[in-house]
């Protein structure tokens, strides 16, 4: 018996979606296709896409995957260009605010989370907030001509943009290892989505813990995790045009941090 095509459709995002001009594509794939298959035929009919393949990373039904990974029908790819950088409390303590809003942050962001987390037996609560700056990022790889033509310019707000489905998984996952890291069962990771102006909030870590030494690791690994892994990608916006900032997604847990 003959196999059938295998059919996918690609979501594309950031600087993808803009040279695609198109946020999703289906794909006619052949039996056994791999999901560097589908970048070829994307690429085929993108050729722009072509030179940011280095730093581009791949998400199979929600979840990272090798480009060598096979496709079945009905499978959808997500193709991951280079990225920025709550669940109720249980019998063991475990409290979790994990969330991705669209809404500002406000000034009083932290207050709110360290109200709904910390308890009696907290002696520390670390938080962080990441907010819009002037100055320029880094631009992410095949960005370098459009950060030139914005060379000496002031940066006036950011935009970011999520796959939020798998960045809530993502940042999960990084409370996962801070609890097993660092022994803080009680974090909240917040991050913004779409236009945050100069100054504001775009991202807002708390950390609860007895010490202060575990709190201040969970928050700093928090944000460094978040931005290194979670599917969310930030534009800084000029007077005249924006240019999408990141680094390659690492796919896994830095190691450099033992159990404790």
């Amino acid at each position: 018996m003959t196999e059938g095509p295998v059919r996918v459709r690609v979501r594309l995002f950031a600087m993808q979606r803009e040279l695609a001009g198109t946020r999703q594509v289906d794909l006619e794939l052949a039996p056994g296709a791999t999901i560097e298959a589908a970048w070829d035929a994307l690429v085929e009919r993108f050729p722009g896409l072509a030179p940011g393949r280095s730093a581009v990373r791949f998400a199979r039904n929600g979840d990272y995957a090798s480009a060598g990974a096979s496709l079945v029908d009905g499978d959808e790819v997500a193709m991951i260009p280079p990225v920025s950088g709550g669940s109720p409390d249980d019998s063991s303590g475990r409290l979790r605010i994990i969330e991705i809003r669209g809404e500002p942050l406000g000034s009083q962001i932290l207050a709110e989370l360290a109200g709904r987390l910390a308890s009696p037996d907290d002696g520390a609560v670390v938080g962080f907030l990441g907010v819009t700056r002037r100055s320029p990022g880094t631009p992410a790889p095949g960005q370098e001509a459009e950060a030139a033509r914005h060379a000496g310019g002031r940066v006036e707000a950011l935009e970011y943009e999520a796959l939020p489905e798998m960045a809530l998984r993502v940042m999960a996952a990084i409370a996962d290892e801070i609890e097993a890291r660092f022994g803080v069962t009680r974090l909240a990771i917040v991050h913004r989505d779409g236009e945050v102006p100069l100054g504001e909030a775009s991202v807002a870590i708390v950390a609860c813990a007895p010490h202060r030494d575990a709190a201040f690791e969970a928050a700093k690994y928090a944000i460094d995790e978040t931005k290194a892994r979670a599917p969310i990608w930030k534009a800084e916006r000029f007077s005249d045009g924006h240019v999408w900032i990141g680094e390659p997604a690492r796919e896994s847990p830095r190691n450099e941090a033992t159990p404790r």
